[in-house]
């Protein structure tokens, strides 16, 4: 593999994701759908649904699995006490 194709398969830095973008993530992770996320965050569901929409596109994820994948490889969320170190910033 090419250090060009190896820094394609990096993920994109934490700063990429806003604050309320890694809010959503830990949601997505934690099992809940669009519509119980945006009854806890208190927005519309379209709203979420814009936010899953741009986290997908800036995570370079295809779908919901991929982008929790991405997420704990990342270190951006905990799981069930899965992967629940603190990363600096």
């Amino acid at each position: 593999m090419t250090e060009q194709e190896t820094l394609k398969r990096q993920p994109p830095p934490r700063s990429v994701l806003s604050e309320r973008e890694i809010e959503i993530v830990e949601l997505v992770a934690a099992g809940l759908k669009n519509q119980d996320i945006a009854q806890r965050l208190e927005i519309s569901k379209r709203t979420v649904d814009n936010h899953i929409s741009n986290i997908l596109t800036k995570t370079a994820t295809e779908n919901r699995v991929a982008l929790v994948r991405w997420a704990l490889q990342s270190g951006k969320v905990c799981v069930d006490g899965v992967n629940c170190c603190i990363i600096p910033e």
